[in-house]
C-alpha cells in the first residue's frame, strides 16, 4: 500500500476560504434538482440505454416531478441526437420541463447540439463544458491557462452565434474538475462567461462546479463553493450548481454542504449511477430532506416502482443496503431492534387513535426507522414479521443449504408470511423438509385453470410463434425481436390474459447435472403483485411453466379477461 505516492488536496490546489459561514447554516428548502441519468449516468453503463429504455427513464423522471432534465449528449451519439429530436417532434416533455443538452467546447459539436434542439418547444439549456484543472490542461489538453480561457470564450461566442439569441435557450458552463482548479483562474473564466452571455436575474446563466473526481473531505468542497458564491460577479444573474461524484463515498455529504455554502442547484443520478463509484445520489439527497421535515419537491411515494424502472433502464440492481430504496433498509434482524420497532409502531398507532386521526399524519418517532416506510409505499410486514420469521426459521438459509434454492429478497418477504402463518398454526419450529413442502405447495402446486395451456412454441432467429389452447379455442401468435418470455406474455395478452413481469430469477434445485431449473417469477395482474414458480429440466421450460401458472392463477382468481380491442392496463 504505497500511500506516500499520493498528494493531499491542500498541496494540489489553494483553498483560500478561512472565514467560512456554511457551518452555521441549516437546510430549509430543496435545491433545483437536475437528474443526469440520461447523459452522465448513461455514459457509465456497460450497455448504454436503447431508445425504448431512454424514453421509459425520461417518462419516470417527469412523473416524479423533475422540472429540468439533462437528456443527452447529442453530438457524441446518434441515439442521443435521435432522442432529442423525438422530444422536438412529440409531446413527451410537458411544457414546464426544461431540456438540457450537453456538449464539449468545440464549434462542430456545438453546431450539432444546436441543430438537435431545433423545434423543441420546451425551454432549453445548452450545457458547455471544458476541463480546467492543471493536470487536465497539461496532460490531456496541452494548453496554457490563457490558451484554455481563449478556447472557452470562443465556445461561448459560438453558442451565442448559433442560437441566434433565441430567448427560450439559456446557457450553462461547467469548468470540469473544478475542485482541482486554481480558485483565481476558475473565478476569472466563470466571470468572463457570465459577462459574455450577459447573465441577468431575468435570464440567468448556470455555472456548474463539478467535483469531477472526489479528492477531499466534504468541508473542502463546501469551502470552494462558498468562495465562488461570495466572489462571483453578476451573482444575482447566476444559478450556482454543483455536480459531485462519489469516489470517496461522500458525494451526498459534499452536495449537502455545498448547498449550505450557496449552491442552488444539484446535478446527479437517481440512486447514484455514474462513472467509477457514481454520481451523487439525488434520491438520497431528496429523502434526507424529507426525513428532516423539508419538502423535497419530488415524489418518491412508490419507491419500489421507481427502483424497478431504474434497474430495468440501467441494467444494474440496487444494493439491498442502499439508503431508502434497498430491500433491507427497513428490516431489522436483531431481536432488540425488532422489539423497539414493534413497541414504537404500537405507540404510534395509539397516539393516532387517541387523537382520532390517521397514523399517516402523526409525528414520526419510531426507533430505528428514520422515516415511515409507508411514505415510500412500503408495508410494515417487511419491517417486523418477516425478520421475526427469518430469525426463527432461517427461511432463506435453510432453502439454500438443503435444496440449493436461492430466493430473491422480495420473494423471501412474500414466503415469510406463509411460513409465519404455518408456524403459528402448528406451534413449532418448521423443519427444512416441511419448509420445502410448504414452498412447493405455495408456488409450484398452485391451482390452475385447466382450460388454458401452452400447446406449442417455435423460435426461429428473431421470430417466435406461440400456440395457446383456451378451452375449445386455439390462438396462434407470432412476435419478432422479443425474448421468449416477452413473446409468451404478448400471446397471452392477445388471448385476453393481462400480465406484467416485474422480476424473473433463475436458480436450481439441488446440484450437478441432474438438478432441475427453477424459475421464480414476480408478476402483476389487476389484483396486484404476486409470486409463482416453474420447475423443469431447462431454464426456458421452467420460465414458460412459471408464466403459464401465473396466467392460470389470474384466471382462477377471477381476473377479468380483455377483449380483442383492449391492451393490458395494470
Amino acid at each position: 500500500m504505497p500511500w506516500n505516492r499520493y498528494t493531499s488536496v491542500f498541496d494540489r490546489v489553494p483553498v483560500p476560504l478561512t472565514d467560512r459561514e456554511w457551518p452555521s447554516r441549516v437546510l430549509s428548502a430543496a435545491p433545483l434538482w437536475v437528474p443526469v441519468d440520461l447523459r452522465d449516468g448513461n455514459q457509465a453503463l456497460a450497455e448504454p440505454m436503447d431508445p425504448q429504455r431512454k424514453r421509459r427513464f425520461f417518462e419516470l423522471l417527469v412523473a416524479m416531478g423533475y422540472k429540468e432534465i439533462e437528456v443527452g449528449y447529442p453530438s457524441a451519439s446518434q441515439t442521443d441526437y435521435d432522442f432529442v429530436r423525438l422530444l422536438a417532434s412529440s409531446e413527451l416533455a410537458p411544457d414546464d420541463v426544461t431540456i438540457v443538452v450537453f456538449t464539449a467546447a468545440r464549434r462542430d459539436l456545438i453546431e450539432r447540439t444546436v441543430e438537435s434542439v431545433r423545434g423543441v418547444r420546451n425551454p432549453v439549456v445548452i450545457h458547455v463544458y471544458t476541463a480546467t484543472a492543471p493536470t487536465w490542461r497539461d496532460v490531456v489538453l496541452g494548453r496554457s491557462r490563457a490558451e484554455l480561457a481563449d478556447l472557452i470564450l470562443s465556445a461561448g461566442r459560438d453558442v451565442l452565434e448559433l442560437t441566434g439569441e433565441r430567448p427560450d435557450i439559456r446557457f450553462q458552463f461547467s469548468p470540469e474538475v473544478f475542485n482541482l482548479t486554481e480558485p483565481d483562474y476558475v473565478l476569472d473564466v466563470c466571470d468572463a462567461m457570465t459577462a459574455l452571455w450577459d447573465a441577468t436575474p431575468e435570464r440567468p446563466v448556470i455555472l456548474n462546479l463539478p467535483a469531477t473526481v472526489e479528492v477531499a473531505t466534504p468541508n473542502v468542497y463546501a469551502d470552494q463553493i462558498e468562495y465562488m458564491h461570495r466572489n462571483l460577479a453578476r451573482r444575482d444573474g447566476v444559478i450556482l450548481s454543483v455536480h459531485p461524484h462519489n469516489d470517496r463515498g461522500t458525494g451526498v455529504a459534499c452536495a449537502e454542504l455545498a448547498v449550505l455554502a450557496g449552491a442552488q442547484r444539484v446535478e446527479g443520478c437517481v440512486f447514484g449511477n455514474g462513472e467509477r463509484t457514481g454520481n451523487v445520489d439525488i434520491a438520497t439527497l431528496a429523502l434526507n430532506l424529507h426525513a428532516q421535515g423539508v419538502d423535497p419537491m419530488i415524489d418518491f411515494s412508490d419507491i419500489d416502482e421507481i427502483r424497478r424502472t431504474v434497474e430495468y433502464c440501467n441494467g444494474i440492481e440496487v444494493h439491498p443496503r442502499h439508503p431508502y430504496v434497498g430491500d433491507l433498509v427497513h428490516t431489522a434482524f436483531s431481536g432488540t431492534h425488532q422489539d423497539a420497532i414493534r413497541k414504537g409502531l404500537i405507540e404510534h398507532r395509539a397516539r393516532a387513535e387517541a387523537t382520532g386521526s390517521s397514523p399517516r399524519f402523526q409525528k414520526w418517532r419510531v426507533p430505528y426507522l428514520p422515516i415511515d416506510p409507508a411514505d415510500l409505499g412500503r408495508s410494515y410486514d417487511a419491517v417486523i414479521r418477516v425478520n421475526s420469521q427469518s430469525g426463527k426459521g432461517g427461511i432463506a438459509y435453510l432453502l439454500d443449504r438443503d435444496f440449493g434454492v436461492e430466493l430473491p429478497r422480495r420473494l423471501q418477504i412474500d414466503f415469510a408470511r406463509t411460513v409465519q402463518s404455518h408456524a403459528d398454526a402448528v406451534g413449532d419450529e418448521v423443519s427444512p423438509a416441511a419448509l420445502w413442502a410448504l414452498f412447493e405447495r405455495t408456488y409450484l402446486s398452485a391451482p390452475v385453470n385447466e382450460r388454458l395451456a401452452l400447446e406449442h412454441y417455435r423460435m426461429d432467429d428473431a421470430q417466435m410463434t406461440v400456440t395457446l389452447r383456451d378451452g375449445d379455442d386455439v390462438h396462434m401468435h407470432t412476435t419478432t425481436d422479443e425474448g421468449p418470455v416477452a413473446g409468451l406474455i404478448s400471446a397471452l395478452a392477445d388471448a385476453g390474459v393481462a400480465l406484467e413481469i416485474l422480476a424473473l430469477h433463475q436458480t436450481s434445485i439441488g446440484e450437478g447435472s441432474d438438478a432441475d431449473a427453477l424459475t421464480l417469477l414476480e408478476y402483476r395482474d389487476v389484483r396486484g403483485t404476486a409470486w409463482t414458480a416453474g420447475r423443469a429440466e431447462s431454464v426456458l421450460e421452467a420460465s414458460f411453466e412459471a408464466v403459464m401458472r401465473a396466467a392460470s392463477i389470474s384466471l382462477t382468481e377471477g381476473c377479468p379477461r380483455l377483449d380483442s380491442n383492449q391492451r393490458p392496463a395494470l
